[in-house]
């Protein structure tokens, strides 16, 4: 058909930042910013938004882009001596042309290779040499992938640390009517309790007030269910023990510039982390991290969910 779409196009986005757009065959579709080597969309093959990126977000180096998947390395929130979050998450990554062999299915047209290396500026303020490998792809069923490989090119034998995360927004319609399956029991630094430890209740957690969580140890599989879209998210990850919780609540969200007031409401992050344990990487060594994001229809049965269904399905 003369009408199809490539299932890779670049292109330029808002304010004239390059972007890649992704494409399957039955609609899905995925945007990859190369400021920040960023995600910012991710829709079903109904065209729906599943990603939330705010509406004040400014497309505008150096600020980070507020939603969709920032990237948090070589250091997670302010865990560190480094700016918020790191520094991988406003730069600009370049395509890149030669990636190593994948073992993956090769069958998927609808992906780009990112990588990012430091500047001399960057030597300045974290003085490591790596090589940090981004692979976004978009399945035949309109799931998402996302493979990180990040190596230690130091050449003066030194080792180097980091934490890290994909902090992905999730689009939900209503906050207080989404719960989220398999940190249940499980322990967790406290954001707000100055990074105390706790162990989570026996329930699925759901939010009514301000949330910001690290919990450790946690199986690779989460769900989040919307109870008003009768949609569950399932994230899957590799490499990645730790998963935070956030939710901004009101007060956070009027505080910040680049959020609306009332877009909390409309917004939950689950983020595939490592910050407990940072990862230490010998020269020539290799880590890998990969998140792998889907949709499945809820099905309710007296307002709940068979949740095992969906964690072990």
């Amino acid at each position: 058909m003369s009408g199809e779409k490539p299932p890779v196009e670049f292109c330029k986005g808002v304010n004239g930042l390059d972007k890649v757009v992704l494409r399957e065959a039955k609609g899905s579709s995925a945007e990859v910013y190369l400021y920040g080597g960023q995600v910012t969309s991710w829709k079903n093959d109904q065209g729906e938004e599943l990603l939330f990126v705010s509406s004040k977000a400014i497309f505008k180096p150096p600020k980070a882009i507020r939603g969709g998947i920032p990237i948090c390395f070589p250091q997670f929130s302010n865990n560190g001596p480094l700016e918020q979050h790191g520094f991988a998450r406003n730069r600009f990554w370049s395509i890149d042309t030669d990636p190593p062999p994948f073992p993956t299915n090769t069958s998927n047209k609808a992906f780009v290779d990112l990588i990012l290396k430091p500047s001399e500026e960057d030597l300045k303020i974290w003085p490591h040499s790596y090589e940090f490998r981004l692979r976004v792809t978009l399945g035949p069923g309109g799931d998402l992938m996302l493979t990180s490989r990040i190596r230690n090119t130091n050449n003066d034998g030194k080792p180097f640390s980091f934490t890290f995360a994909y902090h992905t927004y999730f689009s939900v319609s209503d906050i207080s009517e989404v719960r989220v399956e398999g940190l249940e029991t499980l322990d967790y630094l406290d954001n707000l309790q100055e990074k105390q430890r706790f162990t989570e209740q026996g329930d699925a957690i759901t939010f009514e007030s301000e949330v910001d969580k690290i919990y450790l140890g946690t199986p690779t599989k989460i769900a989040i269910l919307d109870h008003e879209k009768k949609r569950t998210f399932v994230l899957r990850k590799d490499g990645l023990p730790d998963a935070v919780v956030w939710n901004p609540w009101d007060k956070k969200a009027k505080a910040m510039a680049d959020f609306g007031d009332d877009e909390y409401k409309h917004m939950l992050c689950v983020e595939a982390a490592a910050i407990e344990k940072p990862i230490t990487l010998k020269p020539g060594e290799e880590w890998k991290g990969r998140l792998e994001l889907s949709t499945v229809p809820s099905s309710y049965c007296s307002g709940q969910l068979d949740p095992q269904r969906v964690l072990q399905g």
